[in-house]
Parts: C-alpha cells; sequence; structure tokens
C-alpha cells in the first residue's frame, strides 16, 4: 500500500512557499492535526519504528480519515488542495518541532478515528 506521505509529498514539493492560510475552528484544527498524526504513525510504522508499533495500523484507517478530513476542509473552508497541502505542512512542522507531542495527541486522536467509524 502506498505511504501516506508519499502523495503529500508530491503536492508540497509543488505548492507555493508563501500562502496565506485560513484559520481553523477547534474541531477542523482537531481533524487535521490527527490526520497528519496517522501519517506520521503510518510511516513510522512502514519504517520499522518500534515506538509507531505501538499504535494500530494506520494505512487504512488513517488514510480514509484524511481524506474525509480534507474533503470537509475544502468544502466548509471553499479552500483548494493546494491549501490543504499548506495546512498539511504547517501541522507537520509543528510535529517536527515538538516530537513528544505525536505520543501526547494519539489517544484522543484514536478515539476520534473510532467516532468517525473508521
Amino acid at each position: 500500500m502506498l505511504s501516506l506521505l508519499a502523495p503529500l509529498a508530491l503536492v508540497l514539493t509543488q505548492a507555493p512557499a508563501a500562502q496565506a492560510l485560513p484559520e481553523l475552528n477547534l474541531e477542523q484544527g482537531s481533524a487535521l492535526r490527527c490526520s497528519v498524526a496517522f501519517g506520521l504513525v503510518h510511516r513510522g510504522q512502514l519504517g520499522g519504528d518500534p515506538a509507531m508499533a505501538a499504535y494500530p495500523v494506520m494505512a487504512e484507517r488513517g488514510q480514509e480519515f484524511f481524506v474525509r478530513t480534507a474533503a470537509q476542509l475544502m468544502d466548509d473552508l471553499d479552500i483548494d488542495r493546494t491549501t490543504i497541502m499548506g495546512l498539511v505542512e504547517r501541522e507537520s512542522a509543528e510535529f517536527a518541532a515538538a516530537p513528544q507531542r505525536l505520543g501526547e495527541v494519539m489517544p484522543a486522536c484514536l478515539m476520534m478515528l473510532d467516532a468517525a467509524g473508521l
């Protein structure tokens, strides 16, 4: 199965360097944060990171959550894929700046994933 982040990386390399990103409400921000967290866990699982093996497999469920979140944000905010990728890049940078944050958000994100029926 393709990595969640491979298609994102391709789009991110094509995104404009500076773009105005919309502000997200709490629900939108949480869903995006979890989407990115699921992608990071999935990447770690593919890479054999033992810390990521503690989480459920994210390949299908995490990807579906990301797709649904992106579609909802595009509809709610009237934004395009480039803007979505900018939001993903911003969230990814926050995780990179504070790696412990992934472990902090995953319990709530897993609850959100279950609540979404995935």
